[in-house]
């Protein structure tokens, strides 16, 4: 007897892993990181925004080959929870918005041809890509939009900082590469790649750097605590000393009046 497709399907295997060791550099592993997580965390409130990398996302049901894993993705309209993959028929068709790749001379023909022709198929509205080792772009963050079902490069601009970026309309975000500190007679290091809030005017900060400022308000506040504890024993001495004085006050009035002496009367 001839099997469903329900059934057919049901024995698919989707892998949550192509079984391969993780080959990523540093720079590239942090920076996956980083994006993810600051995303995350931009995110928050919104229940309906999915943020992950390198994680699979299948889009063709019944074909465990139509999968793409990219380095860090945003998806609108579904859950925010975690997944092992991503399986697009069974999250209403939603496909990425926006996709990250941390590129490199390695990954450069994927990153730059195979992956865009593929996502460009899937209808992501922007592709970007940004080379933490400076190892082929120049500059190393490039930015393209979808237009009549091809990517189209965004403009580099220039912040009144001096700092380069290009503008997420998608993210509503601006991805800047800040120029770290290289000292005297040292090349040029490569540039970071930060996320940043036009709209607040404030970059976007990991879980690491969240904490920092945390632990420094905590301080800060344990210190403004201090300097209104000092400030109110230093107030209560003052009314300690006034209380004082006016006691010994009454007391010399007393001893007046034992003596026969009207301090009222003393011209």
């Amino acid at each position: 007897m001839a099997e469903t497709s329900g059934f057919i399907s049901d024995r698919i295997v989707y892998p949550d892993t192509d079984g391969q060791p993780m080959t990523e550099s540093d720079a590239t592993r942090d920076y996956l990181i980083y994006c993810v997580e600051v995303l995350r965390l931009y995110f928050k409130s919104r229940p309906n925004v999915y943020v992950s990398g390198n994680l699979f996302i299948y889009y063709e049901e019944g074909n465990p080959k139509a999968s793409v894993s990219p380095d860090v993705f945003v998806i609108f309209g579904v859950s925010q929870r975690q997944r092992r993959s991503y399986k697009a028929w069974q999250e209403g068709s939603k496909l990425p918005s926006f996709v990250l790749e941390i590129t490199s001379r390695t990954t450069k023909r994927q990153d730059e041809t195979e992956k865009p022709r593929l996502y460009a198929n899937l209808g992501v509205e922007e592709y970007f890509q940004y080379d933490p080792t400076a190892d082929y772009l120049n500059p190393q963050l490039r930015g393209s939009q979808l237009i009549d079902g091809s990517y189209q490069p965004l403009p580099v601009s220039t912040s009144s900082e001096g700092i380069p970026f290009i503008h997420s309309r998608v993210l509503g975000l601006d991805l800047q590469l800040h120029a770290p500190y290289a000292g005297l007679g040292i090349a040029p290091l490569p540039m970071a790649l930060r996320f940043f809030d036009p709209t607040t005017g404030t970059k976007l900060l990991d879980r690491e750097e969240v904490e920092q400022v945390r632990e420094a308000l905590v301080q800060e506040n344990e210190l403004m605590q201090q300097e209104r504890d000092a400030a109110q024993q230093e107030r209560d001495a003052a009314q300690q000393e006034r209380d004082a004085a006016r006691q010994r006050a009454e007391a010399l009035a007393a001893r007046l009046r034992d003596l026969g002496i009207d301090i009222d009367d003393t011209p």
